[in-house]
């Protein structure tokens, strides 16, 4: 794998395969004339329909946003080839999280790394060779691995005393070895709004996740992202069909919005 490749270049062709079937939808509902990321929205699937949305994100819930880092964000990261900043994950992700920080059912913010530079992590044998080839020919100094890892500024300056911050520490959910889970239960949350990178792989990880522990999931679709552009549609596709309504971030903050 060369440097050039993140660590999702395994669901490309997976992606890309969805895009092409049946689960990507052909209309983009929530906002043809916004960036590349709101067209790549599908329409809600109509299981989604059934629901009274804007009073869902009325109760309790929690916003995460997941390895909006430094690595993605700035062209000296590990992972800047796919050239996020160029796109329009961060400004959505900035403009959901406001609108949830306004909303007082908004009990819990948790701001998730996801460390590309893994040498002290427990491994696998599948873990070893795939962690290291997320690397391979990067000469990172510690002091530059440990700002790799950094929230980006753009959110940092969203951050506010008692949100959580860490790492996810499993191959692709944050629910399993953090403190996640019991931050959510503690607070009593019922539904989680979801931001961040990879589309494919922590955002749709995640939301699995939240579906199997029973929260009520919401992924941001313009506030994520995937190693390639041309994959968003597809992976949108896969988790607005299966997992967790896909809607934009306009759409939240409407939604908000809305009497209580």
């Amino acid at each position: 794998m060369s440097v050039t490749q993140s660590r999702r270049t395994v669901l490309a062709g997976a992606a890309g395969l969805v895009a092409a079937s049946s689960l990507a939808a052909p209309a983009f509902a929530q906002g043809a004339a916004g960036s590349d990321e709101v067209k790549a929205i599908p329409e809600l699937a109509p299981h989604w329909k059934k629901l009274d949305l804007a009073k869902i994100v009325r109760k309790r819930a929690a916003f995460i946003s997941v390895s909006q880092n430094n690595s993605l964000y700035r062209d000296w990261g590990a992972q800047a080839a796919e050239k996020h900043w160029e796109r329009g994950s961060l400004p959505a992700t900035v403009k959901a999280a406001q609108a949830a920080r306004k909303a007082d059912n908004f009990v819990s913010f948790s701001w998730i790394g996801y460390e590309v530079f893994r040498e002290n992590y427990p491994q696998s044998e599948f873990d070893k060779v795939q962690y290291a080839s997320w690397v391979e020919g990067l000469n990172f100094s510690p002091e530059k691995k440990k700002a790799d890892n950094e929230l980006v500024s753009e959110l940092r300056a969203l951050v506010k005393p008692g949100d959580l911050e860490f790492n996810e520490l499993a191959f692709q959910t944050a629910f399993a070895g953090t403190q996640l889970p019991l931050e959510l239960a503690r607070k009593r949350v019922e539904v989680i709004v979801i931001t961040g990178i990879h589309t494919d792989w922590c955002i749709e990880g995640n939301a699995r996740a939240a579906r199997d522990n029973g929260y009520l999931p919401i992924v941001i679709g313009d506030a994520t992202g995937t190693q390639k552009p041309e994959q968003l549609a597809g992976a949108l596709a896969r988790i607005n069909a299966f997992f967790a309504p896909v809607i934009s971030s306009d759409t939240f903050v409407k939604l908000l919005s809305q009497p209580a």
